[in-house]
């Protein structure tokens, strides 16, 4: 057992010195008596004892209101979060050319998507920062909040692996990079943290959305966050699924142009003093985010919860319940003879 406020206990030391002075100044009954002995049989004790132990008791409850003015607790759990200081958001494009398979974007041995290697790469950027808050916006005609910075990551992932390029009612026919980088920004500014961070991915050019590209890195710029800007894809053409043969069941390819808008991204990272990456295959990807964990690193703080149980209620209950058995016993059994 704890006391919130143990300094109160040093109150109990001045408990002896007032029952002390209240022995010398004891108050004289109003009217003398000879003897007490007619009235023994009938209460069975006599005053001096009576008025001692109801004196007692007096002392008892204010020795149990100091104790709950002291506030006694239990420690029931104590809970250690490490936080670097480090916010992070990942703006991450969901438009419907992130199904495009590149040469290269290889996943378990097998070539995949721009999605589900951005995807993969990013838990496993998400497993290497476990002191930072994480937050996630997915964009494409529209930016949404999808995950606030936080550091429950467990939460963060879940939310993760639900995204798809190909969710019922989400629009992915166009690109909006300036209100996504608005967005990631607005999650971050108003927190107190020692760097702010925003981790941009696209593999197109800003073609939705009212808020230019640098409009938005300009606000950036301006509360000091950083953005990393990450253009996906490979250089040339990639090929992305455009349908299922009817007969065969094979799935059909069409080859399109790759339209990563390097320029502005450049310029981006530049504004806000962060880098510009190219992200080419899967081997690049991986380094970049490497690269980005490596640049970004500062002093863990560690912050430490603790919970209680609070006892405090029950002295006071007990230290009532004997005040009030005194005047009980003051005005009944041990009533003081007129």
């Amino acid at each position: 057992m704890t006391f919130a406020h143990p300094y109160l206990l040093l109150l109990l030391l001045l408990l002896p010195v007032l029952a002390w002075l209240k022995g010398q100044h004891g108050r004289q009954p109003a009217f003398l008596y000879s003897s007490v002995q007619l009235v023994k049989g009938i209460v069975g004790i006599t005053r001096s004892r009576a008025g001692g132990m109801l004196m007692n008791l007096r002392w008892l409850a204010l020795a149990l209101l100091i104790v709950a003015l002291a506030q006694p607790r239990l420690t029931l759990s104590e809970t250690q979060i490490k936080a670097s200081g480090v916010d992070i958001v990942v703006a991450l494009d969901m438009s419907g050319s992130m199904n495009a398979e590149d040469d290269g974007f290889v996943l378990n041995g097998q070539q995949t998507t721009r999605f589900l290697l951005a995807r993969d790469v990013l838990k496993k950027f998400v497993a290497k920062r476990p002191n930072d808050r994480l937050g996630l916006v997915i964009f494409a005609a529209y930016a949404y909040v999808v995950v606030p910075p936080t550091l429950d990551h467990d939460f963060f992932l879940e939310n993760l692996d639900r995204m798809s390029v190909d969710m019922p009612g989400f629009d992915n026919r166009s690109t909006a990079i300036g209100s996504a980088l608005a967005t990631a920004v607005n999650r971050v500014r108003d927190l107190q943290s020692k760097s702010k961070i925003v981790i941009l991915m696209t593999d197109g050019e800003n073609n939705a959305g009212r808020i230019p590209p640098l409009t938005a890195a300009e606000a950036a710029q301006a509360l000091g966050v950083k953005v990393y800007t990450i253009g996906v894809g490979t250089r040339g053409e990639a090929r992305i699924a455009v349908g299922q043969d009817p007969y065969t069941g094979r799935t059909i390819y069409q080859k399109q142009p790759v339209d990563v808008d390097e320029d502005t991204l450049k310029t981006i990272a530049k504004m806000t003093s962060a880098k510009y990456y190219r992200a080419d295959s899967s081997d690049t990807l991986n380094k970049i985010y490497d690269d980005i964990d490596r640049l970004e690193k500062t002093d863990v703080e560690v912050k430490k919860y603790t919970q209680f149980q609070e006892l405090f209620p029950w002295a006071i209950i007990s230290g009532t319940a004997v005040l009030l058995l005194e005047v009980i016993l003051n005005q009944t059994l041990w009533r003081r003879l007129p």
